[in-house]
């Protein structure tokens, strides 16, 4: 159970950071404010139109008389937009890393830097194509897997009782495991951990990553509180990272700025005495 916490407790260290960082912080932003904008008009366009999809897609339900037509065509419709918001929900993370490949890879390192006891980071040493690439093929592997799982959930959903209440929570934990899985690739990546031997790794520890990934996934639930947490989940999941490699993680560094206002500070001190 300790675990448990320690995941917690990695994904408000990660909004803090950011909140210590404004300008990395605004950066992260920006892919998922993109990302957003894009799903919003689907799941609006499907919104308007999607009972006419269904309909030209069930010709065979056009003499049905009333109220069957209508019943079977609004069930298929509810069912088409409840998919599309699961996928929404499952593919959102994994989307917005792939547009801010750069602006997540950037922040990943920073958070390496700040809190490594040399100062340093690892990289991959791979040219930005190349990882976006990586990126790319791991994250459709991941969201085939999450969406393989979301079918016999949603399925599982008719069974009565169980439906309705060990489905649901098992579905949380489910993306949790996946959305912890996108988060951590960032850092894991950068140190040329292969997909499988991620999700191994992930597995060893899974308390940990439910603590952190399932609070996380409820919280994705709205899209907009997603766009503003991203940041500081991605630097949550790099000390996560960290964690599960077994890579010492000091302190916070105090960042130049501040060692040079200290500076500052000193010399008027020392001016006033003199």
């Amino acid at each position: 159970m300790r675990d448990l916490g320690a995941g917690f407790n990695y994904l408000i260290q990660g909004q803090r950071w950011v909140a210590r960082h404004g300008k990395q912080y605004g950066f992260g932003l920006l892919p998922g404010l993109i990302t957003l904008v894009l799903y919003a008009a689907a799941l609006i366009a499907l919104a308007l139109y999607g009972e006419d999809f269904v309909s030209w897609a069930t010709p065979f339900a056009d003499h049905w008389t009333s109220p069957w037509q209508g019943l079977f065509r609004g069930l298929l419709t509810a069912v088409l937009f409840a998919l599309a918001l699961l996928l929404a929900v499952v593919t959102f993370t994994a989307v917005t890393l792939l547009v801010g490949q750069p602006f997540y890879e950037s922040l990943s390192e920073k958070v390496d830097r700040d809190v490594s006891p040399d100062g340093t980071a690892p990289e991959s040493g791979l040219p930005l194509w190349r990882e976006l690439g990586i990126s790319a093929r791991d994250s459709l592997r991941i969201v085939v897997r999450a969406l393989v799982w979301g079918v016999l959930l949603f399925a599982l959903g008719f069974v009565p009782v169980v439906g309705q209440t060990v489905v649901p929570v098992v579905g949380f934990f489910v993306t949790g495991f996946f959305l912890t899985e996108e988060l951590t690739a960032v850092a894991l990546q950068r140190r040329r951990v292969e997909l499988r031997a991620r999700l191994t790794l992930l597995r060893s520890r899974k308390m940990l990553v439910w603590g952190f990934g399932t609070p996380l996934g409820l919280a994705f639930l709205v899209p907009v509180v997603a766009v503003f947490l991203m940041p500081g989940a991605v630097a949550g999941a790099t000390l996560m990272a960290r964690d599960l490699l077994g890579e010492e993680t000091g302190e916070p560094h105090t960042d130049q700025r501040d060692r040079g206002d200290q500076g500052d500070q000193e010399d008027r001190e020392l001016g006033a005495t003199a």
